[in-house]
């Protein structure tokens, strides 16, 4: 290939787009077809999708988001402009927008209470309307609200089938496309919980990508990880590093069954729907947890404030792996039975124009994006590629996820006023993981207000004093607006006293939208909490009403007395010549000898002279000055790939201040076969654990199995030859206390005083087969027990328990088993205790279950007591289909006893409420959730 046209041209290109980067480097980078985009030519994301244009540009074709997205030197990105010789921007076809369209008047889920319960009502109310469009390189892909339902049941069927339980968390690490959102459904239809992940963005990052997510699902105590066949290399490092990641799936492994899958159990309103990674620009990821009543709030929420209606289409190419992309844009117009089309976010990345067309050939009406992504379409976009634009459908534009820029806000609305966009649609608008998605929004169709604030007493004393409209000094900020209906927001000072207007301070929150914490990480909710208030971690003040963000509280740099906010100098620095543009972190670092901060730049260029970068310190300084009015105490040069950032593309100030704080600044990334030999290392060491752990389980396992065995015959020959069912009790009591013991399982009992004197009717929760050896181990009494009539087939088992005096009854043949109930009132009434399980046969899944009312209908009957009998531990120690018990420790808790009504006016309700009574009990001390009805 290197003899190629092709070729020459697209050295050519790279070489001329590398000078244009950086201006002032004496030496460039030798620039060949196997030269490593990142390693050899330090080009970032941004950097390589604007050389992917210009290689697109300068040679007539196209290239597909595939080969943009793994393409790690210059002859892969030239096998995939190969492949394709134009973009998808032309294969999106002419859509009949009333085949997408709801007809007006439809009603919307208002009684819903979970995601699921949305879906199905949907899937009933219009099951062919159109949900989904999915763009890609080929064209579109429609989903339907059946076909999305249908989908989803397939999923949880194979999720099923490979062993998933409810309540689990699933990690979601796949691209835009169909199978995501089949995915999160399908994981919510198996009664699991979601949590969304990216993948890896590039190879060269594995193991800072493998590091981030192994603290993501071992806090989330993930169970399976869902994925495409090409991430399997990084998968398999997760799951070498997280020892509850037990299988690693594509999609395709799902979908192999019959897609029946059983219902789940019992979803409720504060049951969680996901959990949400928080992208950590100023520290570790914490797990956010959303349940269905926090989302379904949000979301009615925001579509009251931006006034959604039937004929709505939205447009996104957000990543469905964050709240906005997931929540607002998806989600909500999911629950707003309004049309979503979607493309990926390497499609936005590498045609912005796609998004703008998009809306164009939709006649989209609500889209979102950060603020860096209308920076990008002012700056990418050419006239030609836009020529006949017309965005006048558009009528909200929503700015946010980040610090929304005065400039942006103006560059793109003159930008594009002549294809149609009205001023008006650009909406300002914040949000936060913690509050869902969306906090505060402003009045629909007005526009950007902007506030111009004294530089001096805003950096001093916190005073927002408007500025002179001639003061060169004047720091800008942009309204978010006013909180959602139903929420509420605060300005407080650093001792939490609420504040005036135009006074900085911290933004607090509170509303049905708020999540309850951090999932598994006390010590954060505790910070998040200012008693019902939750902590944004953002300052801002009020003006009017209205709130204007002025910056992240941990990155705020206090200099001198002085507040100074980073992103603004970070934007100046970051447009000096020679500057890596987006890759500049500005962070304070504690002086012990002056006693304040030292205010440090830290920018990533390929300039390698000292001459050159001595000048460009020089300009650094400069743009400090016009910005502060002071220069920095350090500017830091740096190889690319030095800052850190968020999968969302943020600075991670904080830990850039980390690394300078440790010397680590301009240390060389390992190549990523280096990265992924010590990740696979690293992980030898766990894994060895793991093993050892599990050989030690299934030899102590195998030892338990044995003495069970010697055990079984003098046991079985003592109880069926003894000569009352008291005596057996007293031989299987002692037998199941000394086994118990020898396989280091510790028994505890609370509440044995409870113990009647007098017959009663005992009932507990059954979770194992360990549960029986529990009740003979913590009765001293006998007890009849009550077993399924299926034994007598079995001789061995028949003589056993018959030696026990068990008393056998019927469940499927309705006649018998209503003469087995007054059977047990008989007995109960001649004296005799009875002990039994009213769940019926275990399950592994874990959940209390619904009980069956026989018990309680004979305590009525006889006049006599239900013991309830909470049984904690066992499913742990020995879930259903395995044989091999680990160590561990057993709960029996016996609650007061319940007395019937004397004497019952209904024997029926009577029935029923010592059943609620004892189910009450031990639903508080099995620990285990409520899987009952409804």
């Amino acid at each position: 290939m290197d003899g190629e046209p092709n070729a020459e041209t697209a050295l050519a290109l790279t070489r001329a787009f590398l000078t244009e980067l950086h201006p002032g480097a004496r030496r460039p980078p030798r620039v060949t077809l196997d030269s490593a985009l990142e390693r050899d030519l330090g080009l970032d994301s941004l950097s390589r999708v604007e050389l992917a244009v210009r290689l697109e540009r300068g040679m007539g074709m196209g290239l597909t988001e595939q080969a943009l997205g793994t393409a790690t030197t210059i002859r892969e990105l030239l096998a995939g402009l190969q492949l394709q010789p134009v973009g998808f921007a032309s294969a999106v076809k002419n859509t009949e927008l009333s085949a997408i369209r709801p007809e007006p008047g439809e009603s919307l889920p208002a009684y819903a209470t979970t995601l699921i319960e949305v879906l199905e009502w949907h899937a009933r109310a219009h099951p062919d309307q159109i949900q989904i469009i999915c763009l890609a390189d080929a064209g579109e892909v429609r989903i339907s609200y059946r076909e999305l339902l249908q989908q989803a049941d397939t999923i949880a069927a194979g999720l099923q089938r490979l062993g998933l339980e409810a309540r689990q968390t699933v990690a979601i690490m796949l691209p835009t496309s169909p199978d995501y959102f089949y995915v999160y459904f399908g994981i919510l239809r198996a009664g699991a919980i979601p949590v969304p992940i990216y993948p890896p963005a590039r190879l060269s990052q594995i193991e800072e990508h493998v590091r981030r997510h192994t603290g993501i699902l071992a806090n989330a105590q993930t169970s399976m990880l869902i994925t495409v066949p090409e991430a399997r290399v990084v998968a398999r490092l997760l799951e070498a590093h997280v020892p509850g990641l037990r299988r690693v799936v594509t999609v395709a492994e799902l979908g192999g069954g019959d897609g029946a899958a059983p219902l789940p159990e019992a979803v409720h309103g504060d049951d969680i729907a996901f959990i949400q990674y928080t992208s950590g620009s100023t520290g570790d990821p914490k797990g956010v947890v959303l349940t269905h009543a926090n989302l379904l709030a949000n979301m009615r929420a925001i579509g009251g404030a931006i006034d959604i209606r039937h004929d709505d289409v939205f447009v996104s190419w957000l990543p469905l792996y964050h709240d906005m992309g997931l929540i607002c844009a998806w989600l909500s117009s999911l629950y707003h039975a309004i049309p979503l089309v979607v493309m990926s976010p390497l499609a936005f990345l590498a045609h912005p124009e796609r998004w703008l067309r998009a809306i164009q050939q939709y006649r989209g009406t609500i889209s979102a994006a950060p603020n860096f992504a209308y920076e990008l379409c002012v700056k990418r976009i050419t006239d030609a590629q836009i020529e006949g634009l017309d965005l006048s459908s558009w009528r909200l534009a929503a700015n946010g996820a980040e610090p929304v820029m005065p400039e942006t806000l103006r560059r793109f609305t003159e930008r594009f006023a002549d294809f149609g966009f009205r001023p008006e649609a650009m909406t300002p608008v914040y949000g936060l993981a913690e509050s869902t998605v969306g906090l505060l929004s402003p009045p629909l169709g007005r526009g950007p207000r902007i506030d111009s604030v004294r530089r001096e007493p805003l950096s001093r004393s916190g005073r927002a004093e408007p500025a002179a409209a001639d003061d060169p000094s004047a720091l800008r900020f942009v309204s978010c607006g006013r909180a959602l209906v139903g929420h509420a927001v605060r300005i407080v000072d650093d001792a939490g006293h609420e504040v005036d207007e135009r006074i900085e301070g911290r933004l607090q929150f509170k509303g049905p939208s708020a999540t309850q914490g951090y999932y598994r990480n006390p010590q954060q909710t505790a910070r998040l909490f200012d008693a019902d208030w939750l902590e944004t971690g953002d300052r801002a003040y009020m003006a009017d009403a209205e709130v204007y963000l002025t910056g992240r509280s941990k990155d705020i740099i206090i200099r001198g007395g002085r507040n100074i906010y980073p992103h603004e100098l970070e934007d100046a620095v970051g447009s000096v010549p020679g500057v890596r543009r987006g890759c500049v972190a500005v962070f304070g670092s504690p002086d012990p000898t002056s006693g304040t901060e030292r205010l440090v730049v830290l920018a990533e260029t390929l300039l390698t002279g000292a001459d050159a970068q001595a000048a460009l310190r020089q300009r650094i300084v400069e743009a400090s000055i016009a910005v502060l009015g002071q220069p920095p105490d350090d500017v830091l040069l740096a190889p690319p790939q030095t800052v850190l950032k968020t999968s969302s593309g943020k600075i991670r100030r904080a830990a850039c201040r980390e690394l300078f704080e440790a010397g680590k600044i301009g240390a060389r990334r390992h190549a990523a076969w280096w990265q992924v030999t010590r990740l696979v290392g690293a992980s030898l060491l766990p894994q060895a654990r793991r093993m050892l752990a599990t050989g030690m389980h299934v030899l102590h396992g195998v030892g338990v199995a044995l003495l069970f065995g010697l055990l079984a015959l003098p046991v079985w020959s003592l109880t069926t030859l003894a000569r009352s069912p008291a005596v057996a009790w007293r031989v299987n009591r002692s037998a199941a206390r000394l086994l118990l013991r020898l396989a280091g399982i510790k028994l505890v009992v609370n509440g044995i005083e409870h113990l009647p004197r007098t017959a009663c009717v005992l009932v507990a929760n059954h979770a194992s087969y360990l549960d029986g050896l529990a009740l003979f181990a913590t009765l001293p009494l006998h007890f009849s027990l009550v077993a399924k009539r299926e034994f007598l087939d079995h001789t061995v088992a028949r003589l056993y328990l018959r030696g026990l005096g068990v008393l056998f009854v019927e469940r499927f043949d309705l006649r018998r088993s209503a003469d087995d109930a007054q059977r047990l009132a008989d007995v109960v009434e001649a004296g005799n205790s009875l002990a039994l399980f009213p769940e019926g046969t275990f399950e592994r899944r874990p959940g209390l279950r619904p009980f069956r009312l026989g018990a309680f209908a004979a305590a009525v009957a006889a006049q006599v007591p239900v013991l309830p009998v909470a049984i904690h531990g066992t499913r742990a120690l020995l879930p259903d289909g395995e044989w091999l018990p680990r160590r561990g420790t057993i709960t029996v808790s016996l609650g007061e006893p319940v007395l019937p009504p004397q004497p019952p006016t209904d024997r029926f309700k009577a029935a029923v409420a010592l059943r609620d009574g004892a189910r009450a009990f031990i639903l508080a001390h099995c620990g285990e959730a409520d899987a009952g009805i409804g």
